[in-house]
């Protein structure tokens, strides 16, 4: 999962030029005002497979934090082949995974500041990307795939259940059911899915007590869901992938 990218730094680390937080005291809390406004600005998604009379499903695979889409995108490999679009939109929020080694860059799709706005954000350039990748295909001959693997499950489900998509079938790998997410009020959106989770046996942020309380959750809404487990830790294991791509 993981931390971002940017210019190779000259010379000493930028954390040992970094200025003593004492020049820059902070104003009285009660001095201040918080405002937003809009921006326009560019983000990037990757693609496997080409669009095209061929296609029957379009799969849009959202990353884990830390992860960029490119990277993310060829654990999807197997799946191109022919008949399936893979879609990997990339977080919105890049950054250095080692601030003092600008080697690797990583990307997250929110953080708890101002996470209201940046979920709203990202769910809009969700549907942004949806919208462009159906301008060149038709939607009511393709089957919908949202996949969400680590921090890209609570992504995916709250896509699901607050987007356009419009998806046939929700996986959620390695990650849990945003806690926040009203299951009552999204149950018109998230109960028609073929809703699965999938959990490695040695997947340490998604333990059988986590999944536990994820399937209680969901069972108390009436979301009907499935479960797959595999001998593995916190990744996407191609077999796994393959028994989803021929279920229907």
């Amino acid at each position: 999962m993981g931390k971002g990218e940017g210019g190779r730094g000259k010379g000493k680390s930028a954390a040992r030029r970094t200025l003593p937080p004492s020049l820059f005291p902070l104003p009285q809390k009660d001095a201040m005002r918080e405002h937003h406004l809009s921006v326009p600005r560019t983000a990037r998604y990757f693609v496997l497979g080409e669009p095209g009379p061929a296609v029957r499903e379009v799969w849009f695979v959202l990353h884990g934090y830390g992860q960029l889409a490119a990277r993310f995108l060829r654990a999807f490999a197997a799946l191109d082949d022919g008949s399936r679009l893979v879609v990997a939109p990339e977080g919105l929020s890049r950054f250095y995974m080692d601030p003092a080694n600008r080697e690797k860059v990583g990307a997250s799709w929110m953080t708890r500041e101002d996470r209201l706005n940046e979920i709203a954000d990202y769910v809009r350039y969700l549907d942004a990307v949806y919208a462009d990748v159906f301008a060149s295909l038709e939607r009511a001959r393709v089957r919908v795939r949202v996949l969400g693997f680590s921090q890209g499950t609570a992504t995916a489900c709250r896509w699901a259940a607050l987007g356009a998509v419009r998806a046939d079938r929700l996986v959620l790998w390695g990650g849990e059911v945003p806690p926040d997410l009203d299951l009552a009020a999204g149950r018109e959106r998230l109960a028609p899915l073929d809703l699965v989770l999938v959990a490695g046996s040695r997947d340490e942020f998604i333990t059988p007590k986590v999944l536990a309380r994820d399937e209680e959750r969901l069972r108390g809404s009436g979301i009907a869901y499935r479960v797959i487990r595999f001998e593995g830790g916190h990744e996407v294991d191609e077999e796994v992938l393959k028994r989803l791509a021929v279920s229907r």
